[in-house]
């Protein structure tokens, strides 16, 4: 008996021996043995990382007016589970599906989603629809969950509809499709796409941050020498140099052309000439950036950087000021307008008649093709005429600070490539690249490179980065720039020849260009397919501002002066006034001079009787007044209108020279009845009339030894009814009624030669 106690006690005791020793090792496994990685799975336990999102950085206007900022958003979260036990599937998957949007299909899906275990997931972010929506629409799915919750709590359930929020933080524009072009937007990740979004993304977007510490089971954070802290460094701050208010101005002046004529597309682009600095920028058809995902996508192309076009008569001021630059344009120089033979090729103004013999400046004014050959190619040469353009900017990037600006082309390999190209064919430019070109004119002749950040604001360390003007290099000098504008200003000016006469500002000098081309396919033949455009600054005696307008096949076959002009006019008159910007009459009349001869400042013709003719016609280019000498004489003898006589805008004044009866009887088309028998009465000509209104024809005779002006004359609406009919299609390549260009390119840059530009077409395929 004894010995069977013992023997079960020492089997009992080598057990638990046994047992202690098996612990022991057990135990001298897990903290010796596999220490590190129990150590690691410890850590996991205890360990908790916090991301620290970096707020991305603000975009505000010149003015800090706000365009793109971060905002709260939410994430709409379900909980399977929850869902599940309390059988709302059906009333969960209706409900957000009315108020997000989300396919039926697919939110069932989301509600029965299990895990490996095949246990209901406890939270299935509902994306894309849910993902990141703005407060009100969070507030709707709230007033939806809290009505199935009281549903619960009348039923005796836990009120717990399982539906809930991740809040978080989306970008968002306040002016919603203002600006959208220059901005672009960001994708649901975060990244900038198009415009200064994508431009800036990295200085916009900053570094996230990080909180490393230990908690206890529930989550609660523990104190710990291991505690490790990261904050976030937010994304930088963008104060750019548009202005809201001129990109309103702009947009609303787009949009009732966009909808009447329904072109492709239409871009607008204003600067401040003298730094390049972008006023506004737009496109239509254009998108709102908070809702990128709903728009088309070819309506997120910015062309002002994206898309180039044959400029047509827009790019005769590069030939214009490169002729006054080297001292070749004699505004009072007589050439035979109609055709020329140049490059192997003939060049036609609006018909092969043209207008006869006329001044220079009347071919500037009437946008006459031959004229433009003559400076450009004849004059300047091949050499200097291409260096010129390289020189102003059309054969490299601007460099802008927006994605994707692309190269235009420029076609200098043939003579028949530059004889063209003098009045905007051969050449493919970016609309960009045009306004840098005009701004160059009226800034004094710097090329200045285009930007779209005024300055840089950290606001980590309230550092501010100032980004100053760049010039490029010098073009023409400022005496050129300044007699080049005075040219293009009587392009606006003169109310019956100027091609831009309805970009005329009341009480503003505007210079500019009109320009219309039609697009290369099919040889120019189509002409419901043309790009017409406008390009001017004012005021021209100190210009604040320069402003192109593109219009990409309107469903009418009307011109850039028509179509684009008066869209330049709202822009610039609204934008002057807005800047309170004085006019310039009334700015003169401050300046006045003691002898009281400046033209502008009352709008009253001065005394030139007596003066040297050359001291005369200096004054007269630099206030931008049309004028036209009569006679061989060195000194004005007699001059209508006379001194002191009120004159309109765009009226000739009329310099008589000589006291001769063989003087020539100069060109009257287009003046008043009245003028031209003042101009016709100091001549000492007999003068017939047919008609009332503005001469369109003369025909001299002479009758018993004396000289007669037999003078056909129309109304203004017979004008622009003639105009609209008989000569707009007399000739492809070069002008249309209104004086505007025709002939061009298509908006995907495909270069060819005008084949009616030429003699039966030959050596059109020379340069393609």
């Amino acid at each position: 008996m004894i010995k069977k106690i013992k023997l079960r006690t020492v089997l009992i005791g080598g057990c638990i021996t046994l047992f202690f020793a098996l612990l022991i090792g057990r135990v001298f496994w897990l903290q010796v043995i596999d220490n590190d990685f129990w150590k690691e799975q410890a850590l996991s336990k205890w360990s908790r990382t916090q991301d620290l999102p970096a707020s991305r950085g603000t975009i505000l206007d010149r003015d800090g007016d706000i365009l793109a900022m971060d905002a709260p958003a939410f994430t709409v979260v379900v909980n399977p589970a929850v869902i599940q036990a309390n059988g709302l599937e059906n009333e969960v998957v209706k409900g957000l599906h009315e108020i997000l949007g989300k396919d039926e299909d697919k939110l069932r899906e989301m509600v029965q989603s299990k895990d490996k275990k095949g246990e209901y997931l406890k939270g299935v972010e509902v994306r894309n629809e849910g993902w990141k929506i703005d407060k009100e629409k969070m507030e709707e799915v709230k007033a939806f969950s809290e009505s199935l919750n009281d549903k619960l709590k009348a039923a005796g359930k836990v009120p717990d509809s399982g539906i809930g929020f991740q809040r978080e933080q989306k970008r968002f524009y306040p002016k919603e499709t203002l600006a959208a072009h220059m901005l672009g937007y960001t994708d649901r990740q975060g990244k900038g796409i198009g415009g200064i979004e994508q431009y800036y993304d990295e200085m916009l977007k900053g570094t996230d941050g990080f909180a490393s510490y230990k908690s206890d089971k529930k989550g609660v954070k523990l104190p710990s020498e291991d505690e490790l802290y990261q904050p976030a460094i937010n994304g930088k701050n963008l104060v750019l140099t548009t202005d809201d208010t001129i990109q309103y101005y702009i947009e609303e002046a787009m949009r009732d052309t966009y909808n009447q004529y329904k072109p492709i597309s239409m871009t607008v682009i204003a600067a401040d000439p003298n730094t390049m600095e972008i006023l506004g920028m737009a496109n239509m058809p254009t998108f709102d950036p908070n809702t990128y995902s709903k728009w088309n996508q070819k309506n997120f192309n910015n062309h002002a950087v994206r898309s180039i076009y044959e400029p047509g008569s827009t790019f005769k001021i590069v030939t214009l000021a490169s002729a006054v630059q080297e001292k070749l344009f004699n505004p009072g120089a007589i050439y035979q307008s109609g055709s020329i033979r140049a490059g192997g090729r003939t060049h036609r103004d609006i018909n092969s008649v043209g207008w006869g013999p006329i001044t220079y400046l009347e071919g500037v004014k009437k946008s006459s093709n031959v004229a433009f050959v003559k400076l450009g190619y004849e004059m300047l040469g091949k050499e200097r005429f291409t260096n010129y353009i390289r020189e102003f900017g059309f054969t490299q990037k601007t460099e802008i600070d927006l994605p994707g600006e692309i190269l235009g082309s420029v076609n200098m390999t043939y003579d028949s490539d530059i004889s063209t190209m003098t009045y905007g064919y051969a050449v493919s430019v970016t609309p960009i690249q045009q306004i840098a070109a005009i701004s160059a004119v009226a800034n004094g002749g710097k090329l200045m490179k285009p930007h779209m950040v005024k300055q840089i604001e950290d606001p980590n360390t309230g550092k501010v980065e100032k980004i100053e003007p760049e010039v490029v290099r010098q073009v023409i000098s400022p005496e050129a720039a300044r007699e080049t504008g005075t040219y293009l200003e009587q392009v606006v000016a003169d109310q019956l020849n100027g091609t831009g006469k309805l970009a005329y500002i009341d009480g503003y000098r505007v210079a500019g260009k009109t320009g219309t081309a039609i697009k290369s396919g099919g040889g120019y033949k189509d002409r419901s397919k043309q790009v017409v455009s406008f390009i001017g600054y004012a005021p021209v005696e100190n210009p604040k501002i320069a402003v192109l307008v593109i219009i990409d096949e309107p469903n009418v076959e009307k011109g850039g002066g028509t179509l684009a002009a008066p869209i330049f006019k709202e822009i610039v008159s609204k934008t002057l006034n807005y800047w309170g910007v004085p006019k310039s009459n009334a700015k003169q009349d401050k300046e006045k001079t003691k002898s009281g001869t400046t033209l502008t400042d009352s709008l009253k013709a001065p005394d030139f009787t007596g003066l040297k003719l050359s001291e005369v016609k200096a004054k007269l280019l630099k206030d931008g007044v049309a004028f036209e000498t009569l006679g061989n004489g060195n000194t004005v003898k007699e001059q209508y209108p006379p001194a002191n006589a009120i004159i309109s805008a765009g009226q000739r004044i009329y310099l008589l020279t000589e006291d001769s009866p063989t003087m020539k009887i100069p060109n009257l088309e287009g003046e008043s009845l009245r003028d031209a028998m003042e101009v016709l009465t100091l001549m000492k000509v007999k003068v017939n009339v047919q008609g009332e209104g503005y001469v369109v024809s003369q025909l001299e005779a002479k009758e018993n030894g004396q000289r007669i002006v037999q003078l056909t004359l129309k109304s203004a609406q017979e004008l622009i009814t003639g105009n609209s009919s008989s000569d707009e299609t007399s000739s492809v390549g070069s002008e249309n009624a209104n004086g505007e260009e025709t002939g061009g390119k298509d908006s995907e840059g495909t270069a060819d030669n005008d084949a009616e530009a030429t003699d039966q077409g030959q050596g059109n395929t020379e340069g393609e």
